[in-house]
């Protein structure tokens, strides 16, 4: 048998990499540290075999030449590396990866990607280098497509979500898995719409994110320039809103909003929680505990770690 055991939600800032003794909130940055370390354990103390890692792209595995809502590993993962993240192969759990896009595909439940040689960024390997540390696990990875518009809405993440759990839960080899959503919260990218850029750093991120398929190191060092130029925009009370949800277990609620709704109350970076969505409803929306929030300026970004354990066996399956 099958079990979804955990459920873990995490934001990344690959700052707490290159910037962390320029860091000036050095006690809120340790307190988020700590959060992902506590997390960590809990993983470790769930002995998953597998982990179905949910998250985002930011144009270093993805580029404008094809952009898929939703894209599934089922073969080779490389992680890119960039900013002191994990750089490689990573190990797959093919056999669950190619059963659950089986059962999402050809049963017919959602038509999603899927990559033989999927290559990842910080939007997964953040997660990697920060809860999976020692672990002796395997990966799903899912990517989510959360900076390109159009983009997948909410209500159709959070249906990814209940699907994933039908295919996982009727994977006949037997796994423990628990499911990890890198992402969010409030923040903002000085990204543009692709569709419209404006002014010279705008279109050189255009262009980045069109060409950089072979030589996106190229593009790195004044992308970076860019993103530590931009003002903070963190919204502490939207992301204390959506905390509250992760433990009254009704993340769901967030599905009302649309995209532009939700970048308007929280910034373009909030996009990335369509990655809590898909997991929190992988986990049957049962209630999560806040491991730790904290609004680091010096990060762009609102951080928060949250757990969700499974529903009680007589709830499984429920919305």
């Amino acid at each position: 048998m099958t079990e979804i055991v955990l459920g873990v939600g995490a934001s990344h800032s690959t700052l707490m990499n290159t910037h962390w003794e320029e860091t000036t909130h050095k006690d809120e940055a340790e307190r988020f540290r700590d959060g992902l370390r506590a997390a960590r354990d809990e993983l470790a103390a769930a002995r998953p075999d597998t982990v179905v890692l949910v998250g985002s792209n930011h144009f270093r595995g993805f580029w404008l030449d094809l952009i898929p809502s939703f894209t599934i590993g089922v073969g080779e993962c490389v992680a890119s590396g960039e900013s002191g993240t994990p750089e490689g192969p990573q190990p797959v759990d093919v056999e669950l990866a190619r059963h659950i896009a089986d059962e999402l595909v050809g049963g017919g439940r959602f038509d999603v990607a899927f990559s033989a040689r999927l290559q990842i960024d910080h939007g997964q390997s953040h997660a990697i280098q920060y809860l999976l540390d020692g672990l002796d696990v395997e990966i799903v990875p899912l990517v989510v497509n959360v900076f390109a518009p159009p983009l997948p809405t909410l209500a159709r993440c959070e249906a990814l979500g209940h699907a994933i759990r039908e295919a996982v839960t009727a994977f006949p080899a037997g796994r423990r898995v628990a499911v990890v959503a890198s992402g969010g919260l409030s923040h903002r990218l000085p990204w543009p719409d692709w569709r419209s850029p404006d002014g010279d750093d705008e279109e050189f991120m255009v262009r980045a994110w069109l060409d950089g398929r072979n030589n996106w190191r190229d593009y790195d060092a004044r992308r970076r320039q860019i993103v530590r130029a931009a003002e903070s925009a963190i919204t502490p009370e939207f992301d204390e809103e959506f905390l509250d949800l992760v433990e009254k277990g009704e993340t769901h609620r967030l599905t009302a909003q649309t995209t532009e709704e939700l970048e308007k109350a929280a910034g373009n970076g909030a996009q990335e929680l369509r990655t809590w969505l898909v997991m929190a409803a992988a986990l049957g929306h049962a209630p999560g505990r806040r491991l730790a929030y904290e609004a680091i300026p010096d990060w762009l970004t609102g951080m928060a770690v949250a757990v969700i354990d499974p529903a009680p066996r007589g709830e499984q399956g429920k919305a």
